[in-house]
């Protein structure tokens, strides 16, 4: 017998898939070769960084698709999904979306043109405003940003999509996918499934699993990031934050939000080493950078009282995603640095792919085609 739709990955992206899936009457199955809850992917933890300073059309456009997923997902367990406790940026290095601080003021104007709201602040300004940080001269600020609670969403999207008559099959490992004329195949430890569309979401897995396809993957780059919590020695109020740091000033750009009962997280963003996901080493790396960073930028943080904390990133080397179909497989990468709070528009674009062979992400997203 052959289901109609099969989602391999049960991280945030295949989960956000399958309930967009469901919303639109279909029954997806999601196969997750890890427990539930499990730390060895990219979409665990408390909370991510819902970072909206973005210069892009494609991925504002994509934001705004996500920022309707998340109201229509509401408050769960009497809190809503997204604490909007607003989100400073600033510097003078270059920010993702190859927007630069230079264009802040560009950006808010971005924001302000999808109903955004955003303001440009000078750093003393800031400082008092949020003492418990440093910033350069020009800070951008949205209301409307913060952070997106994790762990939270991941079962409030099971929930629905098994309340929807969708199935999540945690332990479930899938050894290989195959396309054909009818469909595709997929083998797991106990079987082999035939589906119509497949679905692909499996992070730091991805090149490994569609290697033998002939699908003109980017190269997708794993490593290890290694930031960490602090504790706060001041109330605050916390921002989430995105520091675009000069080149050579410090090892990367940092960004970092308020987790509750945690501490502020303070991160680089990928600069880790590079690894195979099978063999992760669960090793911190430039902590000591990272104490000397807070030191100078977060008075408000005791730079002695880092946890570190293990994630991994997978990224293409522009760090855009992959979002397109190929025959009957359908494959999302690329994700990881910053892309849980676009869960909900990526499983949305997703599904669009599923549902209509000939749709199409946007063009920076697709894959190249020969």
């Amino acid at each position: 017998m052959s289901e109609r739709i099969i989602i391999v990955g049960g991280g945030v992206m295949g989960l956000a898939t399958a309930w967009q899936l469901v919303r639109r009457g279909e029954r997806p199955i999601v196969l997750e070769r890890f427990a539930r809850g499990h730390h060895e992917g990219a979409s665990h933890g408390e909370t991510r960084n819902f970072n909206n300073a973005y210069g892009d059309a494609h991925y504002l456009d994509l934001l705004v698709r996500a920022r309707e997923g998340w109201d229509a997902l509401g408050e769960v367990e009497g809190d809503p999904l997204l604490r909007l406790h607003g989100l400073v940026s600033h510097g003078s290095g270059i920010a993702l979306g190859s927007a630069t601080t230079r264009d802040l003021s560009a950006i808010a104007g971005e924001l302000h043109a999808r109903g955004i709201p955003a303001e440009i602040l000078d750093g003393a300004t800031a400082g008092r405003r949020w003492p418990g940080m440093r910033f350069e001269d020009t800070v951008l600020f949205s209301p409307d940003a913060g952070v997106a609670r994790a762990a939270a969403a991941l079962r409030e999207l099971e929930r629905r999509i098994v309340g929807g008559g969708g199935e999540v099959r945690w332990n479930t490992r899938v050894r290989a996918v195959a396309a054909d004329a009818d469909g595709a195949s997929v083998v797991t430890d106990a079987e082999t499934l035939r589906a119509d569309t497949v679905v692909v979401t499996v992070g730091a897995w991805t090149s490994g699993l569609l290697v033998d396809l002939g699908i003109p993957l980017p190269p997708l780059r794993v490593t290890e990031e290694t930031p960490a919590h602090f504790t706060a020695t001041i109330a605050g109020p916390w921002p989430s934050f995105n520091h675009f740091v000069a080149p050579g000033s410090q090892p990367a750009n940092v960004y970092g939000m308020p987790t509750p009962g945690e501490g502020v997280k303070v991160g680089f963003h990928g600069i880790g080493d590079e690894i195979d996901p099978d063999r992760r080493p669960h090793l911190p790396v430039l902590q000591r950078e990272l104490r000397d960073y807070v030191r100078e930028w977060f008075p408000g943080l005791d730079a002695d009282t880092a946890v570190p904390i293990s994630c991994t990133y997978t990224t293409t080397p522009t760090e855009a995603f992959v979002l397109d179909r190929v025959g009957p497989l359908v494959v999302g990468a690329g994700f990881s640095g910053q892309g849980f709070k676009f869960a909900p528009g990526v499983g949305a674009t997703l599904a669009d792919l599923v549902l209509d062979a000939d749709a199409r992400a946007a063009e920076p997203f697709r894959l190249p085609r020969g």
